[in-house]
């Protein structure tokens, strides 16, 4: 599998070394360097990009405010000078944060990671089924027969045209067995298949017969989703 990534980074020194990391480091496709976070949006947009080597401190634009301003975001590696902006980038779930001057060993640590990550979200993605834990048994559940998922207390109660099938697995567990294109979290104790919705009125969804409500932790990153 190859990964597709793109440079943004103003330095010719720190491209130029990136670039060779990259090659180097023999999964990755190099498919543009930029020396500014202006000059990679109209890319983004159009380009399939699955990884973003990202300088945070750069003339006029910066990379913190190019990650704020992407709706939909490629997995970010930071490599910079400056460690103050560690906290930030966390902060928005960037994947691993870069301080130059870092070796090759440090820059393989990084990508590798992105790649497992990339490799298990496209077997989530494959798979039309999960197994979850109920009673003394694993259950199969299709995808395509989830509805909504609700948090009671301790368990968790996957509802399907057909039954309700209850969990202890917790809504992180679940999250990460099925694919971010197709389940939201739309409050702390509701996760819903987005095409599942037949409206959304205010801050509540409709699923056949229920009201679903949407809180204002997850309302941002819920709007994203559907108009994405």
């Amino acid at each position: 599998m190859k990964i597709n990534c793109i440079i943004i980074e103003d330095e010719p020194l720190a491209q130029e070394r990136l670039k060779d990391y990259v090659i180097k480091a023999g999964f990755l496709q190099l498919t543009g360097i930029f020396d500014s976070g202006i000059e990679a949006i109209s890319f983004l947009r159009t380009a399939k990009v699955d990884l973003i080597f990202l300088d945070i401190q750069m003339d006029g634009f910066t990379g913190i405010q190019l990650l704020e301003s992407l709706t939909q975001r490629p997995e970010v590696i930071i490599s910079t000078a400056f460690d103050q902006y560690a906290l930030k980038g966390f902060e928005l779930n960037v994947a691993d944060y870069l301080l130059k001057p870092y070796t090759f060993e440090r820059f393989l640590q990084a990508v590798n990671r992105v790649f497992d990550k990339i490799s298990q979200d496209e077997r989530v993605n494959l798979r039309n089924f999960l197994f979850v834990k109920t009673e003394y048994r694993l259950e199969k559940v299709l995808l395509d027969d989830i509805l909504f998922i609700e948090g009671m207390r301790d368990y968790r109660r996957i509802h399907t045209p057909a039954k309700g099938v209850m969990t202890l697995q917790t809504f992180k567990d679940l999250e990460q067995e099925l694919p971010p294109a197709r389940f939201c979290r739309v409050h702390k104790s509701y996760l819903v298949a987005i095409d599942k919705i037949e409206s959304i009125e205010r801050d509540r969804i409709k699923i056949r017969d229920k009201y679903i409500p949407v809180s204002e932790t997850f309302k941002e990153e819920f709007l994203k989703r559907i108009f994405a």
